[in-house]
This record gives C-alpha cells, sequence and structure tokens, in this order.
C-alpha cells in the first residue's frame, strides 16, 4: 500500500490508490489541504475522452453514460438527454431526512469520493473532483441529511446531496452558517459545476458516504480502545488485581495477536506499581483476568476493519466502469462495486468489537462500587456512605448506555429490502450499520470515561489505606482526570464531570499523557493490519 505524498505546502495529493484513515481524518478533522495529483488529472482526461467520443458517435449504448439508469436502463437517451439526466438524477436522488450529518463526516465524504474518480475508471471531467477539493479547501460543506442511503447502488441519498451543493443548489454550511448552496459557492470564491453525462453517476454511485463514516470510526476506535486499556489497569490497581494474568507467557502460548498486544499495553502501564500482587491472590473475577482475551478479540476485528476500510476507501465503487486498455469497442463494463457488502459486515463487526469494550468496562465499574466485591474499599467509594450515595449512579448510566448498544448492535447487514422496481433485489444497509456502529462508539466513550473516574476515586482511597505507588502509565492517566475532575468526598453533582472525561477520551488527551510518561506508544490498529 503507498502512501499518499505530501506537496511542499504539506497538502494530501490525492493519486486515487493510496488514501489512508489518517489521510481522511487529517482532512476531515484537521482541515489539512488537498490537491489533485497530475497522474490522477491524465486518467481522467483519457477516459473522459472515451466518453465523449460515445456521446459524439451516437452508435454504441452504454449504461449510463446514454441510456436511462436502474430499472429505467433499456431507454436510450440523446447527448443532450444525457447531460439533463445527470442533473435530473442528482435533484431527484436528494431525498435524505434527519439531522445533517456532522461536518467531519461530510469532508471524508468528499474526499473519498475524489480518491474515486482519480482512479480514472469513471468518465469525468477534472474540474469536477477538483471543484470538491476547492470546497474542501475553502469550507464549503454540503447540508447532508444522514439518513436515506441503503447502501447498494451506492450511497445515493447522501451523495447526491453533495452533488447538488456542487451545482449550485440545495444548502451549504460555510463560515458557520447555513446557507442557500449558490451563496456559499460564491462567497468562498468558487463557480458551480453542472455535471454532465456519466458525471452523475461518479458522484453519487458508490460507498463514500458510509467510507467516510467507517473511516472515522475506526480512528476513532482505536484511541478507544486504548483508552478502556488505560482504564483497566486503573482498575486492576484499585482492585488489588493479580498480574499473572496479563503474563506474556499466557498470551503466548493462545497467539491471538490483539490478545497479545493488549496483555503487553497493561503491562506496560501498570510497570512499577504496588498494588497489582498475584502472591496474595491467585485469580481475580473474569473482567480483570480475561480482559486482555476480550479486549485482544475486539483489537483483532478492530485491525481487520481497518484493512477493509483502506481498501474501500482506494476502489472503484461506481458504475459502469470505463478501462481505456480493454481491447473492444466498449470500454465500460457494468457490474457491482457499489454494493455495500464490505462495509455492512465490517461495520455491524465494529459496532459489536466496541459493544464488547463497553460491556466489560461496564461489569468492573459494578465491581469497584460494590463493597462486597471491592477488597475493602467503601461502599459507592463514598465515606459517609448511606448519607451520601456516592459514585452510585455512575454504574447506572454505564448500564444504560451498554443495553443500549445491545440494540444498536444487532446487524444490519442480514436485512434487505429491495428497491428501484426490484432492479436492486438485495441491498446491504451498510449506511445504517455505520451509523449505529459510531452510536456505541459514542456510547462506550462514556462507559470507558465513568470507569476512569471510578477507578480514580478508588485509587485515592486505596492509597489512604497503604503507602504505595501506582504505575507509570495509570500514573499519568490518574493525574490528567484530577486535573479535570475532583475527589468526590460528598455528593454532589456528576453529570459535567462525565462529560469532561468522555470529551479527552475522545480527542486522545488521556492516550497522549500516557504515552509521553511511558516514553512509548500503546499498541494501535495500523501495525497490526495487513493492506493489500
Amino acid at each position: 500500500m503507498r502512501h499518499n505524498p505530501a506537496s511542499s505546502d504539506g497538502r494530501v495529493i490525492i493519486s486515487g490508490d493510496a488514501l489512508t484513515v489518517e489521510d481522511v481524518v487529517d482532512v476531515a478533522r484537521g482541515y489539512k489541504p488537498v490537491s489533485l495529483s497530475d497522474d490522477a488529472r491524465l486518467r481522467m482526461e483519457n477516459s473522459r475522452k472515451w466518453v465523449e467520443s460515445v456521446l459524439r458517435d451516437g452508435e454504441m449504448r452504454v449504461y449510463g453514460v446514454n441510456t436511462g439508469l436502474g430499472a429505467l436502463r433499456d431507454r436510450s437517451l440523446s447527448p443532450d438527454q444525457a447531460g439533463q439526466l445527470t442533473v435530473n438524477m442528482i435533484r431527484s436522488h436528494s431525498v435524505g431526512v434527519g439531522e445533517p450529518a456532522p461536518i467531519d463526516v461530510v469532508r471524508a465524504a468528499m474526499l473519498i469520493r475524489v480518491n474515486t474518480m482519480a482512479k480514472g475508471f469513471s468518465g469525468t471531467r477534472p474540474k469536477v473532483p477538483e471543484t470538491l477539493l476547492e470546497m474542501l479547501n475553502k469550507g464549503v460543506h454540503p447540508y447532508v441529511p444522514l439518513k436515506g442511503s441503503v447502501g447498494a447502488s451506492g450511497d445515493l441519498a447522501p451523495l447526491s446531496h453533495i452533488a447538488l451543493t456542487l451545482m449550485g443548489e440545495g444548502a451549504a454550511f460555510y463560515e458557520g452558517e447555513l446557507l442557500p448552496a449558490a451563496e456559499a459557492m460564491k462567497l468562498a470564491g468558487l463557480e458551480p459545476v453542472v455535471p454532465g453525462a456519466r458525471e452523475g453517476l461518479a458522484l453519487n454511485n458508490g460507498t463514500a458516504f458510509t467510507t467516510a463514516m467507517a473511516s472515522l470510526a475506526v480512528h476513532d476506535a482505536e484511541n478507544l480502545v486504548k483508552n478502556a486499556e488505560i482504564a483497566l489497569a486503573m482498575s486492576l490497581e484499585a482492585l488489588l488485581g493479580a498480574g499473572d494474568a496479563f503474563n506474556e507467557h499466557i498470551h503466548a502460548a493462545r497467539g491471538h495477536d490483539g490478545q497479545i498486544k493488549a496483555a503487553w499495553d497493561v503491562r506496560a502501564l501498570i510497570r512499577g506499581s504496588d498494588l497489582v500482587d498475584s502472591k496474595a491472590k491467585v485469580q481475580d473475577a473474569y473482567s480483570l483476568r480475561c480482559a486482555p482475551q476480550v479486549m485482544g478479540a475486539a483489537r483483532d476485528a478492530l485491525s481487520f476493519a481497518r484493512m477493509v476500510v483502506t481498501r474501500e476507501m482506494n476502489a472503484a465503487t461506481d458504475n459502469p466502469l470505463i478501462f481505456i486498455e480493454l481491447e473492444r469497442e466498449n470500454k465500460a463494463l457494468s457490474g457491482g462495486n457499489f454494493h455495500g457488502e464490505p462495509l455492512a459486515l465490517t461495520m455491524d463487526l465494529l459496532g459489536m468489537a466496541v459493544a464488547e469494550i463497553g460491556n466489560i468496562s461496564e461489569r468492573r465499574v459494578f465491581r469497584l462500587l460494590d463493597g462486597t466485591l471491592n477488597e475493602g474499599l467503601e461502599p459507592m467509594l463514598i465515606e459517609n456512605s448511606g448519607l451520601n450515595s456516592g459514585l452510585m449512579m455512575l454504574q447506572y448510566t454505564a448500564a444504560a448506555l451498554v443495553s443500549e448498544n445491545k440494540t444498536l448492535a444487532h446487524p444490519d447487514s442480514v436485512d434487505s429490502i429491495p428497491t428501484s422496481a426490484n432492479q436492486e433485489d438485495h441491498v446491504s444497509m451498510c449506511t445504517n450499520a455505520a451509523i449505529h456502529a459510531t452510536q456505541i462508539l459514542r456510547n462506550v466513550e462514556q462507559v470507558v470515561a465513568i470507569e476512569m473516574i471510578t477507578a480514580a476515586q478508588a485509587l485515592d482511597l486505596r492509597l489512604r489505606e497503604r503507602k504505595a505507588e501506582v504505575g507509570i502509565g495509570t500514573g499519568a492517566a490518574y493525574r490528567t482526570i484530577r486535573d479535570r475532575v475532583p475527589f468526590v468526598d460528598a455528593d454532589r453533582t456528576m453529570y459535567e464531570d462525565i462529560v469532561t472525561i468522555a470529551e479527552i477520551v475522545h480527542n486522545g488527551e488521556i492516550v497522549a499523557a500516557v504515552e509521553d510518561a511511558l516514553g512509548l506508544p500503546l499498541h494501535g490498529l495500523a501495525e497490526m493490519a495487513v493492506v493489500g
């Protein structure tokens, strides 16, 4: 897998085959500037010449170039009608509903759609993707309702809303304000582009919107799994856990890569701790003792997700695809690369893996708060319990979130409702899978934040009763948490504490503090994935 080269001004150069999860995050959230590579522009010019020759000659019928679409595929069109078909299609397919998609998702979708066009199989003029890139660079963000894609002939509805803004229609966000698209484009100094024949399909026929959500989900899941390991290590110390369960020999004997790395991370986090002792305790409950096995299985699933998503963001996913090198007159091949099944299955898997991270985290919260299970700590981790409820209700919130996740984790990929007069008689529902996986991620970020708050409280109480040192990594996490949330010595409102710690879980601040203290990184997903 090649990496996108960077130009001298640091921008990402889009080539069609080298986009990474990190590139997507840099552009979608970091607003890194982007440009099209010269090679990609040349490929697009060559495929566009062939499309224009088909339109000009009028002898060959090519799906999506001079025919109707979907169930209307057998209707022939003149060159003028072919251009009007594209405009009609973008307008008629802009039927999304619900809340607008987050700006980072829209930006990621625009980037990935350009990367698909850059492969040179879509028959578009370079002007189309270059205008999308300028919209990214100048901050024109189409208004895209989140719901409406079944993930079959691609993400037709959400991608059509992006194309609608490109045409100067619909609405767009610019400098924090929702405006008519034509006005937003004008303020940014951009001219709308009216797509021609075949270019409508290049814009809306493919999986770019789902892949955008999936790319950001993979990035956030990698960050989350590191935070969850930190929370686990803090709870292990607070509960005076047995360290033997994390011994490298145990995990090497089973051989699962994710499990080995999860155990390694915990050993690194608790290095220097006086609270983890295998002499005083032989075994712990499964939420501690089997955590590397559970977290490791989730790691392996997320590593697979990274592999699939990386392939998909560099794939040609529209239809038909134009292969200039074919030794035949009709160089367009009609197939089904727009079908979102790879993403549907992968996002279902990611959602389930992340839900399991939340499930086992909630069980440790419960154990920390139960006076019969936490080996001498105050019930509900509060002095004068009874008068004070302490942290009792934090576990209620965690329980509600993990219960919701069990519903959200029901696989969307097993569902299919036929569309387009039964021409599209099997659909993937990949977009729903990505939406639900993202919702699970946000829930588990809060569950892990709750475990961190609870474990920090337990460590405070534990260290009052004995002279001991916490681990190098867990100590850095504890201090970062205590910089934001104070010890609870009597009942007070805590909802803001959860929000505060969930935010620094999400933005990677706790992971950064821990890795800085350790002088080495916790294991990510990138080095676990084999991309080919």
